[in-house]
C-alpha cells in the first residue's frame, strides 16, 4: 500500500533518502540548507519503507512555489514512484492557492518532467559541477 505524509521540517526518512540519493549515490556535498527547516516535505511510502521524497516551497502572499530534491531510491525506482509523488505534491499545492512552480532538473533527467508537463526556462548551469536547467509548470485547476 502506498500513501504520502506532507510536514513542516525535514522528517528523519527523507534525510535519509538524500543522503543516499544525492550524497551516496550521485556524490553531491551541499546536500543540507536553511530551508529544511521550514520547507514542506513530502515522503511517499510503499508498504511502510519510505520510498521516495520531495520539498514543497512556499513563499508567503505568493502563487508560485518550488518543488526540490525529489528523489526516489534505487530499490523503488522503475515504479512511478516520482511521477506520483509530483502529482501529490501539485494537487497539495493547488489546494493552497498555487498556480505555477519550478524546479532545478539535472538536465539528465530533464525528458522525466517534460513528460509531466514542466518546461525548460534559461540556460543550463552547475551546480555542484552537475548541469541543471530551471523547469516551470503552470498548476491552477
Amino acid at each position: 500500500m502506498k500513501n504520502v505524509t506532507i510536514q513542516q521540517g525535514l522528517p528523519e526518512a527523507a534525510r535519509k533518502i538524500r543522503e543516499d540519493v544525492f550524497m551516496k549515490e550521485q556524490g553531491f556535498q551541499n546536500e543540507f540548507d536553511e530551508v529544511d527547516k521550514t520547507a514542506w516535505t513530502l515522503v511517499l511510502y510503499d508498504d511502510g519503507a519510505a520510498a521516495g521524497c520531495c520539498q514543497l516551497v512556499l513563499a508567503e502572499g505568493s502563487k508560485a512555489a518550488v518543488i526540490r530534491r525529489v528523489a526516489v531510491p534505487k530499490a523503488f525506482r522503475g515504479k512511478s514512484y516520482g511521477s506520483l509523488m509530483l502529482q501529490k505534491a501539485e494537487d497539495w499545492l493547488r489546494q493552497r492557492g498555487i498556480q505555477s512552480v519550478s524546479l532545478s532538473a539535472q538536465v539528465r533527467v530533464q525528458p522525466f518532467y517534460e513528460q509531466l508537463g514542466f518546461h525548460a526556462v534559461g540556460q543550463e548551469y552547475l551546480d555542484e559541477y552537475c548541469p541543471h536547467i530551471k523547469m516551470v509548470k503552470e498548476v491552477q485547476a
